[in-house]
């Protein structure tokens, strides 16, 4: 079987053979000896050492179920920017990083350092490994980006760029982390929320704040929703109040009332008013109801259309990029206002249903009248029965007048339903986890 020899092009090259920069090296697909893809590379494992260059020690590798594990550059037969060879099994064992341990990417890259020859600051932009004769990887080279001094004294980030011998800055080990973010990212853009998140939690608990606070607001909030509780605190309350209201603003209501609901009572209370009146507004009702109800689970905004609504229309609605799968799957049909709550729910449609009819048609003639509607105080039990017995990808809650208040998603049933430590849990340990869960709710 042929391995791939295609690589990302740089802005820079090098003649020597046995040279790999770390960021090129991200995303790169690892091969077992016979050809077959088992992972692709995430980071690069370094030791920095107070004396002599850092040695690199070897790959953080993901493989299927987004776990991350160790591949020891000793098991690499061959690396460069196209293709990583490893002999025998990987050790699926998640990678925990020690103390002693500095991830090329998620902690290099963007570092401020100071050349030793006196010319200044500059930026790592991109880490060289050499192989040695005795097959160890050293950190040889650094490919930097050079900071001069702005007119009003602030370091500015564009200048020359140029790579250097490693020993030609200030010892690794002994400078300040000053570090920004951009680099990283860059080597992470292709990744998913849930596999940027997962990125963020591997870091250190200051390095995750610096590299989350760099991604745009929306960008965030999509990982955030991703994120364990206590990181999602530590990541917000790592922003400015005012930036931390703007990405609570750009979040689903849940998500946000979520998050909210694990701070503090009055750091929340200051977040809710700096947030948009009317996002405030629907975090506020969902605040109101019980974690484990219909109503804690919902979501205010699924879509939401009037029957005389085309039935071309009602599908550009359900391209939001912003929608689930599970809400683009059904359009809930009211009477005016169409904001929630709504005016009377008449039913729903399923988006299968739309694509077989004309797109002229309105859609309040294909109604779904026959799908169960929960009251906001209905307890996960009853949405988990509903959900399973009439294979729905989300339920519409009501009040008392049958006016539509949101909609419980499948996922955010699951999120509920997931032991509360399952994005951390190996796989055999989150299966055997639900299997208590399910026989507990045999008893």
């Amino acid at each position: 079987m042929r391995h791939p020899a295609g690589h990302r092009a740089r802005h820079y090259a090098d003649a020597v053979s046995t040279r790999v920069f770390a960021a090129r090296l991200a995303g790169t697909a690892v091969f077992d000896p016979i050809g077959d893809q088992v992972g692709r590379v995430r980071d690069v494992v370094v030791l920095v050492r107070p004396t002599g260059l850092p040695r690199a020690t070897g790959l953080v590798v993901e493989v299927p179920g987004r776990r991350r594990v160790f591949l020891p550059l000793s098991r690499v037969t061959s690396m460069d920017p196209g293709q990583v060879i490893s002999t025998g099994l990987l050790n699926m064992r998640r990678f925990e990083q020690r103390p002693t341990e500095t991830l090329a990417i998620g902690e290099l890259l963007d570092r401020h350092v100071e050349l030793a020859d006196g010319s200044g600051a500059a930026i790592i932009v991109d880490v060289g490994l050499e192989e040695q004769r005795n097959r160890d990887w050293l950190v040889a080279k650094l490919f930097l980006r050079r900071m001069a001094p702005g007119r009003s004294g602030l370091i500015r980030r564009r200048g020359e760029t140029v790579l250097v011998e490693t020993r030609d800055v200030r010892s690794l080990a002994g400078i300040a982390p000053t570090q920004g973010a951009d680099l990283m990212l860059a080597s992470y853009e292709d990744l998913k929320p849930a596999d940027l998140a997962d990125v963020l939690h591997d870091l250190a608990d200051t390095r995750m704040v610096e590299v989350a606070t760099a991604l745009p607001n929306e960008r965030l909030a999509d990982v955030l929703e991703e994120l364990p509780e206590d990181d999602q605190v530590a990541i917000l309350t790592g922003l400015d109040l005012d930036r931390a209201a703007d990405v609570l603003d750009v979040m689903q209501p849940d998500d946000a009332a979520d998050l909210l609901a694990e701070m503090p009572t009055e750091k929340a209370a200051e977040l809710l008013e700096l947030m948009e009146p009317e996002e405030a507004r629907d975090v506020r009702r969902l605040l109101a109801y019980d974690d484990e109800s219909a109503g804690g689970l919902m979501t205010t905004e699924p879509v939401i259309l009037g029957p005389e609504t085309p039935i071309a229309q009602a599908l550009a609605h359900v391209r939001r990029q912003d929608l689930t799968p599970a809400l683009a799957s059904m359009v809930f049909v009211v009477r005016q206002p169409l904001e929630t709550p709504t005016g009377r729910l008449l039913g729903v449609v399923h988006i299968q249903r739309l694509l077989r009819e004309a797109p002229h048609d309105a859609i309040g003639g294909f109604l779904d009248t026959e799908i169960e509607a929960v009251a906001p105080d209905a307890p996960l039990s009853t949405l988990t029965r509903l959900l399973a017995t009439y294979n729905l990808l989300a339920l519409p809650v009501v009040d008392d007048a049958k006016r539509l208040l949101g909609a419980v998603s499948v996922d955010d049933v699951l999120d509920h339903l997931l032991p509360e430590d399952w994005r951390e849990a190996e796989p055999e340990d989150a299966d055997r986890a639900m299997d208590e869960q399910r026989e507990a709710g045999r008893a």
